[in-house]
C-alpha cells in the first residue's frame, strides 16, 4: 500500500494496489470493475495510471451494502415468483382498469 501521508491517513486517490488492499480483492478484480464503469475512477494522462478517489470509494461501498440490502430483503419477501408480483395469475393475465 503506498505510504500514509504526515497525519497517517492515505492521499485523496488510491492506486488500484491501494483500492484492492482495502477491499481485500486483487488488482485484476479493482481493475475490472473500473473497466466495466461500476467501480467510478480516472485515469492520469491518456495512457497514465487508473486512480479511485477515495470519496468515491466510499460512496461505491455503501451503494454495495445497499444492493445487499435490497437483495435480501426481496428474497425474504411473502412474493415467492415475479408472476405473482407482475399480477399474471393462473388464469392469465389480470384485465386493466
Amino acid at each position: 500500500m503506498t505510504s500514509p501521508g504526515p497525519s497517517g491517513e492515505l492521499g485523496r486517490f488510491l492506486s488500484l494496489a491501494d483500492t484492492a488492499e482495502l477491499l481485500a480483492v486483487d488488482v485484476g478484480t479493482v481493475d475490472g470493475l473500473i473497466r466495466s464503469g461500476e467501480l467510478p475512477a480516472i485515469r492520469i494522462g491518456e495512457h497514465g495510471p487508473w486512480r479511485v478517489e477515495r470519496a468515491q470509494l466510499e460512496v461505491w461501498i455503501d451503494e454495495q451494502y445497499e444492493s445487499a440490502r435490497r437483495h435480501a430483503a426481496w428474497n425474504q419477501g411473502e412474493f415467492a415468483t415475479i408472476s405473482e408480483l407482475s399480477g399474471v395469475r393462473r388464469g392469465g393475465v389480470r384485465p386493466v382498469d
